[in-house]
């Protein structure tokens, strides 16, 4: 297990399609371990494969409530409702922007032993499940933000 370095904002790789994984390798389940201790070092709730650098379509979430998620090949097939809110990026360090996602999301994806499943969420998890769907498309939260992006004080700084 490794943690690997967050391709950020004017990397061209963002911008990019991700690819259908097609079967689980082990190179693919270290790649998954991995970008979940990326995401734990980095104190993320999201990550997508192409954020460090590997364009399939894999996302990783863990918003701290249920178990950690693993979506490969996911898509959106319903939403409805809507929340505005604060959101923000690994791929865009120290900023964060006011965005208008679906409050309610289900996806359907495979899991780790390419089995089909769904699953649907509602307010930070299906904010999570639609930022980093769109990833693996090539787009950005910053596309989306109403208003400018705001400088953010990392957490360690507040608490000193």
């Amino acid at each position: 297990m490794a943690i690997r370095n967050i391709r950020t904002l004017g990397d061209e790789i963002l911008l990019k399609e991700s690819k259908p994984v097609k079967e689980i390798t082990p190179r693919i389940r270290e790649l998954i371990d991995d970008m979940f201790d990326t995401l734990y070092e980095q104190d993320g709730v999201g990550l997508a494969a192409v954020q460090v650098g590997i364009l399939k379509q894999i996302v990783v979430i863990d918003i701290g409530e249920d178990d950690p998620i693993v979506l490969i090949n996911p898509r959106i097939v319903e939403t409805s409702g809507e929340q505005t809110g604060s959101e923000g990026c690994l791929s865009v360090p120290g900023k964060a922007g006011i965005v208008t996602r679906p409050d309610f999301v289900k996806v359907v994806y495979m899991d780790e032993n390419m089995e089909p499943q769904e699953r649907e969420g509602t307010g930070l998890l299906a904010r999570a499940f639609c930022h980093e769907i769109d990833h693996l498309s090539g787009k950005l939260y910053v596309d989306k933000v109403e208003g400018d992006l705001k400088d953010v004080v990392p957490r360690e700084e507040e608490e000193e």
